[in-house]
């Protein structure tokens, strides 16, 4: 579930981007100089990409979050892995988006070791 004002905000800025579209639509239909369409575009997808990264952030963070505490939970304190846990858990706030998918592919791969290991 998307938190109330995350989707608010996603939505005002669909509604702003859905303005500058208009816009556009109007600078083509009136010969508007290339230039200034092209700012428009750019403006447009500026917009876009930002309430995009918005929800992605919120999702791959959260899931994020919930896989470091599932694979603490897992780690009794003496799994060997202690190290690497700690260390993307102290990373967790700075990440960047584009280090969140490695991040959760470290800590799935992590997570399901020691599941296996608590197995045997």
């Amino acid at each position: 579930m998307i938190p109330r004002d995350l989707s608010k905000d996603i939505k005002t800025r669909l509604q702003s981007i859905n303005g500058q579209l208009s816009g556009l639509m109007k600078m083509l239909d009136e010969d508007t100089d290339p230039e200034k369409i092209l700012i428009q575009f750019k403006a447009a997808q500026k917009g876009l990409d930002k309430a995009h990264f918005l929800l992605l952030d919120e999702t791959y963070r959260k899931a994020l979050a919930i896989k470091i505490s599932e694979t603490l939970e897992a780690c009794p304190g003496d799994c060997g892995n202690e190290d690497r846990i700690e260390f993307i858990r102290k990373q967790f706030p700075d990440l960047e988006l584009d280090g969140l998918t490695d991040k959760m592919k470290e800590i799935a791969a992590l997570k399901s070791k020691l599941e296996d290991s608590n197995k045997e």
